[in-house]
């Protein structure tokens, strides 16, 4: 028997409660680990943004296709599915928190700043120790049903609503006026730091990139900063982006914080944030599909990793759900600071491609 992450957001969470609880679906592209999965193995259930442990499922069958609508009243995209029995479901106010000291100290994975890697997406395979640990724990709360209360408000905050487009259905969340402020400290002017920690992580995506053979593009507001810390070769930083654009997306791709490209072409655009607000670097990306919707290239959120759930609250709002491409949720992943330090601690980064940042990358559900 193996253990396997389910990943639920609040919404497929209530969705499934309210459901028969039978049967398990995944988004296509697990289609591959999916194959691992096999009767009699354990779904370990985990809810995102209230990081909490929420239930155990019983594989009962292997996975199957079927596009019929089953957790959402059409265009569902959960069409990879397993048959299941629900071993342990929790109602919401009894859903067990992952940092509850009793849970975090007996894990493997929750080392701090690099415990999300597990979680990064459902049908991860975990360690049966792991696996084991958590299914007990999970029945022993569905007996004890000692109260984790959530309020009510703060869960509405990271429910996301559907809202129909011309070609299909997409869920969108619309952050309270709390929210949308910035819940950092401000970047001021007389900032003792010589390099703010967001400069550094520009410095190190910079740095990733050359060492895996791509040219880099910085801002050059930002580049007195950036190179302070990164010292490219000759030619790796480029004076002028080689796009042949119109003048308003030249001026828009200028401002992003750091560009990977090969030839004429952009291959990774990331966002590095940190004192700014989250929204206007999300801003400059949709504002780039906005103006060239069929551009096909890999965008990235950077951020410490508590600022996860602001991030994803932020990129699904309507005015980013709704851009004639698709969704920006579709095209924009989030990595954290030590995603980054950690892809640069890599040994064989030159023989890598970005594809590697796949791995990494965590997609809003």
């Amino acid at each position: 028997m193996a253990f396997f992450t389910d990943i639920f957001s609040p919404e497929t969470f209530v969705t499934f409660s309210h459901s028969e609880r039978n049967i398990a679906g995944f988004k296509i592209r697990h289609r591959r680990s999916a194959e691992r999965v096999l009767i009699g193995d354990r779904f370990i259930c985990y809810m995102t943004k209230t990081s909490r442990w929420v239930g155990v499922l019983e594989v009962t069958s292997e996975s199957f296709i079927d596009e019929a609508p089953l957790f959402l009243p059409d265009d569902d995209p959960y069409i990879l599915r397993f048959r299941v029995n629900p071993l342990v479901w929790l109602d919401r106010n009894n859903t067990v928190p992952i940092r509850e000291p009793y849970v975090w100290e007996q894990l493997s994975f929750t080392r701090p700043s690099r415990w999300t890697g597990i979680l990064r997406q459902s049908l991860n395979q975990m360690q049966d120790e792991d696996g084991k640990f958590l299914e007990e724990i999970l029945t022993a709360q569905k007996l004890q049903q000692k109260p984790y209360p959530i309020d009510d408000e703060e869960f509405r905050k990271f429910m996301a609503s559907p809202v129909r487009r011309l070609d299909r259905v997409v869920s969108v969340t619309v952050p309270h006026d709390d929210d949308a402020t910035d819940d950092n400290i401000a970047e001021v002017a007389d900032d003792p730091d010589p390099i703010r920690e967001s400069a550094e992580i520009q410095a190190d995506i910079a740095a990733c990139g050359e060492r895996m053979g791509f040219k880099i593009w910085i801002p050059k507001s930002d580049r007195y900063r950036v190179t302070s810390k990164w010292h490219p070769q000759a030619g790796v930083l480029l004076d002028a982006l080689p796009l042949n654009y119109d003048e308003i997306t030249i001026r828009t791709i200028e401002q992003i914080d750091v560009l990977w490209l090969k030839g004429r072409a952009i291959i990774r655009a990331f966002e590095v944030e940190h004192t700014t607000a989250i929204y206007s670097g999300i801003l400059r990306m949709s504002d780039l599909l906005a103006l060239q919707p069929n551009m096909d290239i890999k965008l990235h959120i950077v951020a410490p990793e508590e600022r996860q759930n602001k991030v994803f609250m932020e990129i699904k709002r309507p005015v980013f759900s709704l851009l004639e491409r698709g969704p920006l949720s579709e095209y924009c992943t989030f990595l954290t600071y030590d995603n980054i330090r950690d892809l640069l601690s890599e040994r064989h980064l030159a023989h890598l491609s970005d594809s590697v940042l796949d791995d990494y990358a965590i997609e809003a559900e």
